[in-house]
């Protein structure tokens, strides 16, 4: 009888373990599937919403060597193809804005006719203006000035179809200035830390990064970055 009651007792601990695992399983699940559907249905309201107000994949090199192998290789065709073309440039060093905007302040708005979407723009890239719509990096020049415009925005709200724009595509950015017109040079995907993001560029450029991979969970740690030229400018 005793040798009954044990492994009775045996029994009964391990269906209170195995039932204490599958309820911990189970409220982890809830909570988990919770938070990201609430961060989803928020990213796919702000995205449709943006999308019906008026009309934000390209290869990406399979590592870092073979992307510094094309980048080179581009560089020489882009070389030979300004000789050959004599392709003009914009010169939009003159662009003034009415004023100098504010960290929090609207600034414009990021027209991207590769995914039929209106986008925001807030001047800085804290948390506030991100959850807002897309982030202008207040160290880098307004758009439409010589130099390099960083914008940033979340992978799972604002830029969640991202990766379906590459070369070739247009950005277009609406300010007080006037409207600028870019062209997607080239597609990179670069470390979370890398600062080449955000380095001085030779002439007016626009460049968009967000985290990467976009189906990644928890904290990304690359970065899909968009780098495009000025192609057209209208002042206002």
């Amino acid at each position: 009888m005793e040798p009954r009651k044990t492994r009775r007792t045996i029994n009964r601990k391990k269906r209170l373990i195995v039932l204490s695992l599958l309820a911990a399983v189970i409220c982890f699940g809830l909570w988990f599937t919770t938070t990201n559907a609430y961060k989803f249905a928020r990213g796919y309201l702000a995205f449709k919403t943006m999308d019906t107000e008026e009309p934000a994949a390209a290869s990406v090199s399979k590592s870092k060597e073979a992307s510094t192998a094309d980048s080179s290789a581009e560089a020489k065709k882009a070389v030979h193809s300004r000789t050959a073309n004599s392709e003009k440039k914009p010169k939009v060093s003159n662009v003034s804005y009415p004023k100098q905007p504010k960290i929090g302040d609207l600034m414009g708005e990021l027209y991207i006719p590769k995914l039929n979407a209106k986008l925001p723009i807030y001047h800085g890239t804290n948390e506030d203006e991100l959850e807002k719509g897309v982030g202008h990096f207040a160290g880098s020049v307004l758009p439409g000035q010589n130099d390099n415009s960083v914008l940033s925005g979340h992978r799972d709200t604002v830029f969640r179809k991202l990766g379906d724009v590459g070369e070739g595509d247009s950005l277009v950015v609406n300010t007080a200035a006037g409207t600028f017109t870019y062209k997607v040079n080239k597609v990179r995907i670069v470390d979370a830390n890398d600062r080449t993001v955000i380095v001085p560029k030779p002439r007016a450029t626009l460049t968009v990064s967000t985290c990467y991979p976009f189906n990644y969970i928890g904290s990304a740690p690359e970065r899909y970055i968009l780098v495009a030229h000025l192609v057209s400018s209208k002042t206002t």
